[in-house]
């Protein structure tokens, strides 16, 4: 933490307080967040913070990102996909992207004009990315686009979505990713959005393509950047799965204090709980494994502003971290008993939408598959 990392977690608590908490409910009941949230965190400048001033964003790096995710899950917010447009989607375009095509969508990003998503997942292919089998057939300037995507976050919102489309052969050397302006597209659709466990305002939705056309200019990096999809994808994944760590520690954090304050206040045989040897130790427990998964983390945000984030270290950071934040979260909510399986009671939502971090961003498996090859 900076000086300048300090002010922006007091901006970012501030607006969060005021434009987030309050609507919450609300958005859970409606199963998304309003679209004008999007322009006020734009007006906030909380967007694409990461992304240089040339281009309309913030001008900082991966830990001013770290720090506006880490007050979005102290605010017990879990719906909002600010992640995956400023930290995922305007990173493979700032990285990849032509000058042109830095200049005509990262601006929009920025201000909230535009919603980012990323389509990878499909029905038949998750973790396994050789796999995909959506299609983008050259025709004239175009790519015609068919094939279909599902659990994509920002679903609903989406106005530049980054499909990840075969254009040639079998495996990875025949991936690429296109960039589709999908409002009022002829050929996309947007499916059902989806009833997940958890997370329950974040518009994760199912996405259609027939025969959709994406104009040839679209594709990520110009004409050079065909066939170089999967590649892409490998670069840019260790930093999605460092953002899920970030908000994984962040809910094993305010997990355990919610339970400690809890346990100050409820009584039982006539004392606080937190009297009780037994309690006092596994919330002593669950503090000392988030410190830990903390002090890993930080590592990893530091090797990462310094260019020095390796994919199975950030395999490291993104299992052990989803894995803790499950564990401290399960026996945190034991401290609340019967309340604590209670939706109005923040620790089951903490709860309920935990339990996906083992799963997106690669399954967790997945992550020690990838640090046993370093082995």
């Amino acid at each position: 933490m900076t000086e300048d990392l300090e002010a922006l977690r007091d901006h970012s608590r501030a607006f969060m307080a005021k434009e987030l908490a309050p609507n919450t409910e609300r958005w859970s009941e409606q199963g998304h967040v309003d679209r004008e949230f999007w322009k006020s965190a734009g007006d906030a400048g909380l967007l694409c913070i990461s992304i240089p001033e040339e281009y309309g964003g913030g001008g900082g790096t991966f830990a001013h990102e770290a720090v506006v995710a880490e007050e979005q899950a102290y605010a017990l917010d879990d719906g909002w996909g600010n992640s995956v447009h400023s930290a995922i989607v305007a990173h493979y375009i700032l990285q990849y992207g032509t000058e042109e095509q830095k200049k005509s969508w990262l601006p929009k990003l920025a201000t909230g004009e535009m919603v980012g998503a990323i389509a990878m997942t499909e029905p038949g292919a998750g973790s396994d990315l050789q796999a995909l089998r959506t299609s983008a057939v050259r025709d004239g300037d175009d790519f015609v686009v068919n094939g279909a995507k599902t659990f994509i976050s920002n679903g609903m919102h989406a106005d530049l979505l980054i499909i990840v489309a075969r254009t040639g052969g079998e495996g990875a050397a025949g991936l690429s990713l296109l960039v589709a302006e999908v409002t009022d597209l002829p050929g996309f659709n947007r499916g059902r959005k989806l009833d997940k466990v958890g997370l329950k305002y974040q518009d994760t939705m199912e996405l259609f393509f027939d025969d959709m056309r994406v104009p040839a200019a679209n594709l990520l990096g110009g004409a050079e950047g065909e066939g170089q999809g999967f590649i892409q994808l490998m670069q840019q994944l260790p930093q999605e799965r460092l953002i899920i760590a970030v908000t994984a520690v962040a809910a094993a954090e305010t997990a355990v204090k919610l339970a400690t304050d809890y346990a100050k206040e409820r009584e039982a045989f006539g004392k606080p709980i937190l009297k009780f040897q037994n309690l006092r130790f596994e919330l002593a427990e669950c503090k000392t494994e988030a410190l830990a998964a903390r002090t890993l983390l930080d590592h990893c945000i530091s090797l990462h502003v310094e260019g020095k984030l390796d994919p199975a270290t950030a395999s490291m950071a993104k299992y052990y971290c989803t894995d803790k934040q499950c564990e401290i979260i399960d026996r945190c909510l034991q401290v609340f008993g019967g309340y604590g399986f209670m939706t109005e009671y923040p620790i089951a939502r903490l709860y309920a939408s935990a339990r996906v971090q083992k799963i997106y961003g690669g399954t967790n498996e997945i992550m020690k598959e990838l640090i046993s090859r370093t082995l």
